[in-house]
């Protein structure tokens, strides 16, 4: 509530948007979160992951009110638990500069990011000596951080990793672990560049990016995401294929545990029937993640280039 309230999605330091009055309560964007399906089926699944989500969304929160410490200290908890949050870093840190008291206005945006850099690594060091105490080794680290940066566990899920592995040759799956990697990080700092007037938003396509390209998404990573969408409730009339895209997740959504019981109990099907679906859920996340950031570059456009509102965008 306290981001719907910030008005940062609208009204951001660097860019404000002519559209800004049309928006949803705080109380409406609550509840579109409490009760989406997905918020709920994660709640029944009863994962740690909802302890990730309450962190990053306090990271955000404390955020747009400038409290960069509070919200590094968050971060840190999601990274701790999760790893992946800490590329949420580069835009996160820009909000809290955007955002900062005025007592911290002479400050320069590079010492801001090197103070930051610096809380959220000391505050990553001592959970881990914290859990170093706790379990007397090291060897946590092999088990938590290992497996996602490794892969080893080939589960299915709803992500596109653990097929494309299964079927790797394993004289060439550290190159394409690596290349796997590279092609989720490199989001993170074209984005930032390109929205720098909109850290919100960054931060937003960046939690949807991850609930498709993580190594082990969830449910849970697409909960957070279509939480936070309706913070940009102004743009949606610019959006281009929202129903095409809100279309096949619900298709995925509903044929996705009927091909996984075809194939694990029926016996029935096989890898390539529950791979399928799951390449569907994917590309309707891809298409409303690109169309929700189009919405957000055309409506930047428009402020720039007033001839152009209501015109059509052609790509030659």
């Amino acid at each position: 509530m306290k981001i719907a309230e910030s008005g940062e999605a609208g009204s951001s330091k660097l860019y404000t948007s002519p559209r800004k009055d049309k928006k949803w309560s705080s109380y409406a964007i609550a509840a579109a979160f409490l009760f989406n399906p997905f918020t709920i089926a994660t709640c029944v699944g009863r994962p740690t992951s909802v302890f990730t989500t309450c962190a990053i969304i306090l990271a955000i929160s404390k955020a747009v009110i400038g409290s960069s410490y509070a919200s590094m200290f968050a971060l840190s908890i999601a990274s701790y638990l999760s790893m992946y949050p800490i590329l949420l870093f580069p835009p996160l840190v820009l909000l809290c500069y955007d955002r900062r008291p005025k007592r911290y206005q002479s400050t320069s945006i590079y010492t801001s990011v090197l103070v930051n850099s610096l809380a959220v690594g000391g505050f990553i060091l001592f959970l881990l000596y914290m859990s170093s105490l706790i379990t007397g080794s090291w060897e946590f680290l092999e088990s938590t951080y290992g497996v996602q940066l490794l892969l080893p566990d080939l589960t299915p899920n709803v992500g596109l990793w653990w097929y494309f592995f299964i079927e790797m040759f394993d004289s060439f799956r550290s190159f394409f672990l690596g290349v796997f990697w590279i092609h989720l990080s490199s989001y993170v700092f074209g984005l930032t560049i390109r929205v720098r007037r909109q850290p919100l938003i960054v931060l937003i396509v960046l939690l949807g990016i991850f609930a498709i390209f993580k190594p082990y998404p969830s449910i849970s990573d697409t909960s957070l995401f279509l939480a936070l969408l309706p913070l940009y409730r102004h743009v949606f009339p610019l959006m281009r294929y929202s129903f095409l895209a809100s279309s096949t997740i619900l298709y995925a959504t509903l044929l996705g545990p009927a091909f996984y019981y075809l194939w694990i109990y029926a016996g029935s099907g096989n890898a390539n029937f529950f791979y399928a679906i799951t390449l569907v859920w994917s590309l309707g996340l891809s298409l409303l993640v690109a169309d929700i950031l189009f919405a957000v570059l055309r409506d930047e456009l428009e402020v720039e280039r007033p001839e152009m509102k209501g015109k059509e965008i052609r790509q030659i």
